[in-house]
């Protein structure tokens, strides 16, 4: 039991929770290459990635492992991040220190999203039955690739009209 429920639903409580910061991460990032800031979305993307983090920690674990580095390493991100868009409202290099640590926030849950999908789909197992093999590799890789070119392409278009006001 986690938090009163089943580990199972506690679970899938936590895939859906990713899985909706995942896509708000989508449109979020669509809008910062349109230099468009979406506070609705914005603010979306940030909650469910912070829980996103934080219900990670509440699954059982005799030690500390990639799941945890990872989600301290997120939250520390994100805390960069909403210092930048709420304290700070990306004002000078804010700016793009907001779009680094956002999208570098994106990324780390994108790259949970395919180490689960090579561990759970059949199909990619069997290309990559211990996660370490080719295939998985090149995979990640990938959307490394595309994270470091969609950072590069943001940081450079996004500039809002209007920063969010406090």
């Amino acid at each position: 039991m986690i938090l009163g429920m089943s580990t199972a639903a506690f679970t899938q409580l936590h895939v859906i929770i990713s899985l909706v910061a995942i896509v708000a991460g989508v449109v979020v990032a669509l809008g910062m290459r349109r230099a468009q800031l979406l506070p609705g979305w914005t603010t979306l993307f940030l909650a469910m990635t912070i829980l996103t983090s934080v219900t990670g920690f509440f699954f059982h674990s005799k030690s500390l492992g990639p799941p945890h580095v990872v989600g301290v390493i997120s939250l520390i991100i994100l805390t960069v991040t909403l210092v930048a868009l709420y304290g700070y409202h990306l004002a000078g290099a804010w700016r793009a220190l907001y779009v680094v640590t956002a999208l570098a926030a994106f990324y780390l849950n994108t790259f949970v999203l395919v180490a689960q999908l090579f561990a759970k789909v059949p199909a990619l197992k069997a290309l990559a039955p211990n996660g370490s093999e080719p295939p998985f590799a090149v995979a990640q890789l990938l959307v490394l690739v595309a994270f470091v070119a969609l950072g590069i392409s943001a940081v450079r278009r996004f500039r809002p009209a209007a920063p969010l006001a406090a």
